[in-house]
């Protein structure tokens, strides 16, 4: 738990450095970042990493439909559409089992169902972006030395360089990470358990073209996902227990691709790898608080899911774009924005939709990661209902897509 200076910095002479310190430069944080472009509010983003180190991760995800609205609100789409894939048709099946469900974009009204991104085709517009906004100040690389909570305020102590520099802010931010250093120091604890799954990724490029088609089909090793990228590339996500997945990773490429084609199927062709292939255990997480007074946590710092569906990265970006909205809001009304009554409006706002998709990828894998009969038979049944029932299977689509539940406002006019 926060443990409180002295109130040393409560005089209302009092001058802050910034409104509020961002811990982590990520995608979420530079999210969160850039939605509070222009709201009146003096922000810093502190990021461990040099910029050009952050960039060159090499992971791609899925895209949101409401992320995507989220990125036109703030002003970046334009920059990342060129350098991303959509997707107007997802393909959902069950193993070998023949009847699979087909989402299209008329079953939302849209003109696709999502995107697929490359990790740098949305850090970069979002760091340029930073870069030329005068009421944003990106400190990277520094490194949060110490951080000292105090009823008006954070003193944080940083190293830039050879430099020990401290400054003052109303409201930190914690988006460091699955494993945040600011989260373990305030002592919020999480609730949640590793999965009995390892993931695989890797970049293929098949003979024959993607179609901008998605796929999820689920053996009961673990879901498999191919998602469509540019240049006729795709996105492997491959869950398997974790020594089948060491042992798929250490295999040569000719017979990692042998395997891999019997996951994928022939319907594109010969496969060829592209790059590395990584692997990373699938673990599920969610902290027991997002927010304490002066302390707000967002994106992997407050939750991490399963990989299934891709919902990780867009439950960041959403929990940035609500924070925005209450910072925002907040300030306008004169309110401070690091009260804690103030945050736990974020958090009324947050943590039950995020809970609600943690228990829905959940459930989604261990429903189909499995071979016990009534199990088939009651998820097959699912299936069919999906296929049959249009009000049910709409509903899945808006839940994968992220137009479920609240929408920021930064997104409502897209």
């Amino acid at each position: 738990m926060v443990q409180f200076d002295s109130p040393t910095i409560s005089s209302p002479s009092l001058t802050y450095d910034y409104d509020l310190a961002i811990a982590g430069g990520g995608i979420i944080g530079l999210t969160l970042a850039s939605a509070l472009h222009n709201s009146g509010l003096k922000v810093v983003v502190i990021e461990a990493k040099p910029q050009s180190t952050a960039a060159a991760k090499g992971q791609a995800y899925a895209v949101h439909l409401l992320s995507g609205r989220i990125f036109a609100g703030i002003g970046i789409w334009d920059e990342i559409l060129p350098q991303i894939a959509h997707f107007s048709h997802v393909k959902l099946s069950d193993a070998d089992y023949s009847h699979s469900v087909n989402f299209e974009t008329k079953d939302l009204g849209t003109e696709v169902l999502g995107y697929v991104a490359e990790h740098q085709a949305l850090l970069k517009p979002l760091q340029d972006f930073v870069r030329e906004c005068t009421d944003i100040s990106y400190l990277c690389p520094a490194q949060v030395l110490e951080t000292r909570y105090q009823p008006s305020g954070v003193k944080i102590s940083l190293q830039i360089g050879d430099e020990i520099k401290t400054i003052r802010t109303r409201l930190i931010v914690a988006a460091d990470g699955a494993k945040s250093q600011t989260r373990q120091k305030a002592g919020i604890n999480t609730r949640g358990w590793q999965y009995w799954q390892s993931c695989i990724v890797a970049f293929v490029k098949p003979e024959k073209g993607h179609n901008n088609t998605a796929y999820e089909k689920f053996w009961s090793s673990g879901p498999f996902a191919v998602l469509p990228l540019p240049e006729n590339r795709c996105r492997i996500v491959w869950t398997a227990p974790h020594e089948e997945a060491k042992a798929l990773v250490a295999l040569k490429d000719d017979d990692f691709l042998a395997e891999l084609t019997k996951r994928y199927g022939a319907q594109m062709g010969k496969l060829e790898l592209v790059g590395d292939r990584f692997v990373f255990p699938v673990q599920l997480m969610q902290s027991d608080r997002y927010v304490l007074p002066r302390l707000a946590l967002v994106g992997d710092a407050a939750h991490c899911c399963h990989p299934v569906g891709g919902q990780g990265l867009n439950m960041g970006i959403r929990d940035a774009a609500a924070l925005a909205q209450v910072l925002q809001q907040a300030h306008e009304k004169g309110e401070d924005i690091g009260d804690l009554a103030i945050l736990k409006r974020y958090e009324s706002w947050r943590k039950q939709e995020n809970l609600t998709i943690l228990g829905f990828t959940d459930l989604l894998d261990r429903v189909f990661s499995n071979n016990f009969l009534p199990v088939v038979i009651i998820r097959r049944i699912g299936l069919l209902m999906l296929r049959r029932v249009p009000p049910i299977k709409i509903f899945a689509l808006k839940l994968m897509t992220g137009l479920k539940g609240r929408t920021p406002e930064i997104a409502q006019k897209f």
